[in-house]
């Protein structure tokens, strides 16, 4: 048996499985790179070895370092977790040996489900080899890797040899493989997936379906076990298909076969030959550890003849540290605060009235780099409805204590208390296609809230300078957080007059609690201000000065790094002087193992530019000029436009 696991990843999933290990009396390793030194996964394991540098590429991704450092620590298991050399059969078999367990699949069944053409053939389906106008539209597809990389949809026959010729290169620039294969393209339909677990002995389990089809650049954000509202016969069908596709290479271990679905028909995309990120609301929902079950399988024990039976729904949702308004760009920066409920029974059997569940790789203090997935925790419900799991998820988000950089809570409150996901006829990945409100509402109460962070500010001055007020003023006090301009005058006694908003009495202000009566509701708000950023209950809001700084002036036409990250590219030839239009790709920077694009915010001529290829940036850095004739000579500064692209070829995302 098993005595000390090795985790070859870092963050959540880390964290995730030391607290089986401990569960168990396994003592555990953590591997970090020279960012995650003091990072919580490290700081929970029983021991830790140093990956010398900061770049996945050097350290992560580094099969032959993770191997010494488990042999160096004594482990003689090692886990993979997901993302990373979870997938990678060289890893896997360098991890065998050296005499140590790998608490995985075969490497031998890892291959053979690496390729999805390989995948497709052994369940006996094939890509079309001739195209025509019937099947359109086709998506041809990268054989290997994933993330939305060698990927194009064609609706128009003439342009399917152009896409074929750019999927391919782009393909064998991300993955070192250009072989690509042309499917039908299913628009608008759902993401469902099967959960199989299969032991050394040929007993496979297929523990229920899962529906991912809320998503982001082709990456989930909510995910829920059971997949609402699947025929019984359909849901049966991929629950074979999973089951065949693991005995077909004599899978061992936990893994994921994943479909599209539309029109009443599956279509097979792809088996995941590690544990999924959603992984947990299948264990909700059944009962399970599935990290206790990898390592009794890799122990070389049974499974049960038969799975346990399931209960209730579980719905994850992922907490990522993202501007859903600014095209998901990641934020980074100091959590001052983070505070998620949770609550109910413990992992390994079902509660029958259902339970919050929080993995995370943070805590509060912690910062938020640059170098890796920007996912903060994944928060999971489970009830004994769907309805009764969306309604107690988005409470708990909505309850959360999040001080730091901006994070997608209000998307994921507003996507749970959609009517479009409430109604589960309605789910496919066109959601925030069709919804885009739901990325850029701003949430209820925010006026309000500002009139909190005015009042708790005026009374930190108040008490900073004596207390009390000498000579009222007469005229309002003015003060403006994002949009919302907040007026209000002190009144004899020590209390405060709202002019603006109107209908808002103050009950009582404390530089960190103000009650505020609205209507007739009294409502208390807890404050606290970190620089200009101030957290007023659950609103993050900017205070604007009421001077503008003019030494924070740039040229018209400045544009300023949105992130701090790395340039990796610049566009083809481009250079100081050229004519550039409105949305042109000016050059490319990595943030979180994300490509973002920055593009020119209007047509005119590139004046400056200071950006080059590996030059590390802050956000605000000046990265380019482009003047429009009719700019003024002087302007504050602007974020430069970006678009998020696929994760970058070197670094596959973690969350996948």
């Amino acid at each position: 048996m098993m005595s000390t696991v090795l985790v070859a990843n870092r963050g959540e999933i880390a964290c995730r499985v030391f607290r089986t290990c401990r569960d168990l009396g396994i003592s555990t390793v953590a591997v970090h790179s020279d960012a995650d030194a003091d990072a919580l996964h490290v700081r929970e394991a029983d021991a830790a070895v140093r990956l010398p540098g900061a770049a996945p590429s050097d350290t992560y991704l580094r099969g032959d370092l993770v191997v010494k450092a488990a042999l160096a620590a004594g482990a003689d298991a090692v886990h993979p977790g997901y993302g990373f050399l979870s997938e990678n059969a060289g890893f896997a078999r360098a991890v065998i040996d050296a005499g140590l367990v790998w608490i995985g699949p075969p490497p031998e069944a890892i291959e053979a489900m690496a390729s999805k053409t390989r995948a497709k053939e052994l369940l006996g389906i094939a890509p079309l080899s001739e195209v025509t106008e019937a099947d359109l539209p086709v998506l041809v597809k990268a054989a290997a890797g994933g993330g939305g990389r060698g990927m194009r949809i064609v609706r128009e026959l003439g342009d399917l040899d152009s896409a074929l010729r750019a999927a391919s290169a782009e393909a064998q620039s991300a993955f070192g493989d250009g072989e690509v294969f042309v499917e039908p393209y299913v628009e608008n339909g759902r993401h469902v997936e099967v959960q199989i677990l299969a032991d050394a002995h040929g007993g496979v389990w297929a523990l229920g379906t899962r529906d991912c089809s809320l998503q982001r650049r082709h990456q989930k954000v909510v995910e829920e076990c059971p997949a609402p509202g699947l025929p019984a016969a359909l849901e049966a069908s991929l629950l074979e298909s999973a089951v065949r596709a693991a005995k077909a290479v004599g899978y061992v271990g936990a893994g994921t076969v994943e479909f599209l679905v539309a029109d009443g028909r599956a279509h097979f995309l792809e088996m995941n030959t590690r544990l999924q990120v959603e992984h947990p609301v299948t264990e909700e929902v059944y009962g399970v550890d599935l990290v206790a079950l990898q390592i009794a399988v890799a122990e070389g024990r049974a499974l049960p003849p038969e799975p346990p039976v399931p209960y209730g729904h579980a719905i994850e949702a992922r907490l990522y540290a993202e501007d859903p308004a600014r095209d998901w760009a990641p934020q980074t920066g100091v959590l001052h605060r983070f505070d998620l409920p949770q609550e109910g029974a413990p992992r390994g059997g079902v509660s029958r009235e259902g339970r919050l569940r929080v993995d995370t790789g943070y805590v509060s203090g912690d910062t938020i780099g640059v170098r890796y997935d920007p996912m903060l925790a994944k928060v999971v419900a489970h009830a004994p409805t769907r309805a009764e799991a969306a309604r107690k998820l988005a409470h708990a988000l909505e309850r959360a204590v999040l001080h730091g950089p901006v994070t997608n809570r209000d998307l994921l409150v507003a996507s749970l208390r959609h009517p479009e996901f409430l109604d589960a006829d309605l789910l496919d990945t066109g959601f925030y296609g069709r919804n885009p409100d739901v990325l850029t509402r701003p949430r209820d109460g925010e006026a309000y809230a500002a009139v909190a962070a005015a009042l708790a500010d005026a009374a930190g001055n108040t008490g900073r300078f004596g207390g009390g007020w000498r000579n009222l003023p007469s005229q309002d006090q003015i003060k403006t957080y994002g949009e919302h301009e907040v007026r209000y005058r002190p009144t004899r006694g020590g209390g405060y007059e709202v002019t603006a908003p109107a209908g808002v009495r103050v009950v009582s202000a404390a530089p960190d609690r103000v009650r505020l009566d609205v209507g007739g509701v009294v409502r208390d708000v807890e404050v606290a201000r970190y620089g200009d950023t101030v957290h007023a209950g659950p609103h993050r809001l900017t205070a604007r000065p009421r001077f503008p700084d003019p030494t924070t002036a740039r040229e018209p036409g400045s544009l300023l790094a949105p992130m701090p990250g790395t340039v990796v590219r610049v566009a083809d030839g481009l250079a100081v002087g050229d004519r550039v239009a409105a949305g042109q790709p000016l050059l490319w920077l990595e943030a979180m193992k994300m490509e973002h694009r920055v593009t020119a915010p209007a047509s005119g001529r590139l004046t400056a530019l200071h950006a080059t290829p590996g030059r590390q940036v802050e956000v605000g850095a000046l990265l380019a000029v482009v003047q429009a004739p009719e700019q003024a000579s002087v302007q504050p500064p602007a974020q430069a436009p970006v678009q998020t692209d696929a994760p970058t070829a070197a670094q596959e995302d973690q969350t996948v």
